[in-house]
């Protein structure tokens, strides 16, 4: 259990030591898909939490959440149309549900 928060941590102090720019044009982009990469973060936290992660389901998890995220956005562009909002809504509501579940299941310890 130390060891992702170690990584959490490091990856926190690499972020603000290293500032990177992300073009204005591939905000809607990266938002979506760091939204949807947190969703599976919190999700496999749950699973731990729960006895019941397995490595291969998080990264496959992970990385398809995360460029389904990004598809979508991108083809809402082409489109015209804000399809990453819907994205936004599932990932955030996701969050919010497994940020709950994870609060319930420390405080019952």
């Amino acid at each position: 259990m130390w060891l992702p928060l170690l990584g959490l941590l490091i990856g926190i102090l690499v972020g603000l030591l290293i500032p990177v720019k992300i073009p204005v044009a591939y905000a809607k982009y990266m938002s979506v898909a760091v939204l949807a990469a947190l969703d599976s973060v919190f999700g496999g936290l749950r699973a731990t939490l729960e006895d019941s992660f397995d490595h291969s389901i998080f990264l496959s998890g992970f990385f398809a959440n995360t460029l389904l995220a990004a598809f979508l956005a991108y083809i809402g562009d082409q489109l015209g149309v804000e399809l990453y909002l819907a994205a936004v809504f599932v990932f955030g509501a996701r969050l919010f549900q497994n940020l709950a579940i994870i609060r319930r299941h420390l405080l019952k310890r």
